[in-house]
């Protein structure tokens, strides 16, 4: 394994006094190695490097671009145990998701290797006589990407596969507690063939190589995953100086439950929407919203399925969930279940750290019901294992428990009637609806994205990912032999 960064198609190791430990968040005695951070200097050499390659980069036909991203995909699959296992060491998550993602990003990289016969333009027809008109979809340039910690394999993929395969350089940053995952990423793109300085990777802080990238006029667009206090700053910098910027935050996404709805199969999906990944993803479900005649029965289900979780080291196959990312997360999920109790809520299953796992920065799942849309566990992102369950005595007022959050990513309704499943989709404030099934999920040829707090700009993956990477040239030709335009008459 790599331990340094990557720039202009060379390996090497930034000269900096600061060192970022890879650790094991399930067993803080495992040190998975250390990275000397990048520093300001080497941000500035990457863009360089960037720069340089962009022009023969931009120029390379979009069908051969997109071959080298099918045989990332295909090389990527020979290592999936390897990239799943790695991703368990330094993230957490149980090998099972570990692999899942895995096989996501592979899914990414094969969709925008084909995205390279579409760069999609338009025709259209002119108001001017003897005039052809048409759009075409022109690369950037040079394009900042920062990555998070909770997916730092499948995150990471969909936001370079669009971005190379448009034709634009890359400098990636990835989150400095899952670099082991970002530098295979890296290795299997320079497998693949791409030319030097085309895709570069700089492990280090926000403070400084996120700064560096984001105050640069070399870059022109920024993509961003993170929480909303950074996001939020990145956006106004970047967008004061021209800049495209795309940035996805937070989630606190609830499922609706009516009184119709079959019960066992809402459990399921709650139960896996809450717990799954330790709660660590941006679309988690962490509300429950029930009718009253229901929310018995439902948290029965709820609590039987948590029961019989098993906690510890996701390399270990028999365990279905693992731990916190690190010591700041796992403080902050104990922060919350002791707000939800002095709030008043009732604690009904877990709110402990298990004590014999040892040195790992674990938490039992959660539930808390009788929660008010007030609470704070009801309004605030954890981005831990807690769900938090309140009743609403209609749809109108399950839509205003729903909306009332600065939130609006993805929520779900389980419901055998139409008409309430319609008028769900229509009103509920998010950028992904579910129906029938968890708050969780995407898939590659679909947009990922929300609304309100949770995401400014255009959505990533689909067509809508590679649009973001492109700017939109418009195009006259006029054949009448005229300078002049002939305008209908």
């Amino acid at each position: 394994m790599h331990t340094g960064s990557y720039i202009n198609g060379k390996w090497f190791h930034p000269k900096s006094q600061r060192l970022v430990r890879n650790i094991n968040p399930a067993d803080t005695g495992d040190v998975i190695a250390e990275f000397p951070a990048a520093t300001a200097e080497d941000v500035q050499r990457s863009i360089d490097a960037a720069q340089a390659s962009f022009r023969a980069w931009k120029k390379t036909p979009g069908p051969e671009r997109g071959r080298v991203l099918w045989r990332a995909a295909d090389i990527a699959r020979q290592r999936a145990d390897e990239i799943a296992r790695t991703l368990t060491r330094e993230e957490g998550k149980v090998l099972k998701e570990a692999k899942g993602e895995v096989m996501k990003g592979i899914s990414l990289l094969e969709f925008y290797a084909g995205e390279g016969f579409r760069m999609h333009g338009k025709t259209l027809p002119s108001e001017a006589r003897d005039t052809f008109t048409y759009t075409i979809r022109r690369p950037l340039g040079v394009v900042g990407l920062i990555a998070p910690w909770n997916f730092p394999w499948a995150i990471p993929v969909w936001k370079s596969a669009p971005a190379l395969v448009a034709g634009n350089t890359v400098i990636f940053k990835p989150a400095e507690l899952t670099p082991a995952t970002a530098t295979l990423l890296t290795a299997i793109y320079e497998e693949a063939g791409l030319p030097a300085g085309v895709f570069n990777m700089l492990v280090g802080s926000g403070s400084v190589v996120g700064e560096a990238l984001v105050n640069s006029p070399a870059l022109r667009a920024i993509s961003f995953t993170g929480s909303n206090e950074v996001g939020g700053a990145l956006y106004a910098k970047a967008a004061l100086r021209g800049a495209k910027v795309t940035c996805e935050m937070g989630g606190k996404n609830a499922v609706i439950v009516m009184a119709d709805a079959d019960l066992d199969k809402a459990a399921i999906a709650i139960h896996g929407g809450a717990f799954g990944s330790t709660g660590q993803r941006c679309t988690a479900t962490s509300r429950v919203i029930a009718a009253p005649s229901v929310k018995d029965k439902l948290l029965e289900r709820l609590v039987e399925g948590a029961q019989k979780i098993k906690i510890g080291s996701g390399l270990d196959e028999t365990v279905d969930m693992g731990p916190a990312v690190d010591e700041k997360q796992w403080k902050t999920d104990l922060d919350y279940l002791r707000i939800g109790g002095e709030e008043g809520a009732r604690l009904v299953i877990g709110g402990k750290t298990p004590e014999h796992l040892g040195k790992g920065y674990f938490v039992e799942p959660t539930i808390f019901d009788n929660v008010g849309p007030h609470m704070r566990i009801f309004k605030e992102e954890i981005f831990g294992p807690v769900l938090s369950i309140t009743t609403a005595k209609s749809l109108e007022e399950a839509l205003q428990f729903a909306n009332g959050v600065e939130y609006g990513l993805t929520t779900s309704i389980f419901t055998e009637n139409v008409d309430t499943i319609m008028n769900f989709v229509e009103e509920v404030e998010t950028g992904m609806v579910h129906v029938n099934e968890p708050t969780i999920g995407g898939e590659a040829q679909l947009p990922f994205g929300g609304t309100k707090a949770t995401g400014v700009g255009e959505r990533e993956m689909a067509e809508e990912g590679l649009n973001f990477f492109t700017e939109l040239k418009t195009v006259f030709i006029n054949y009448s032999g005229k300078a002049e335009r002939l305008m209908i008459r």
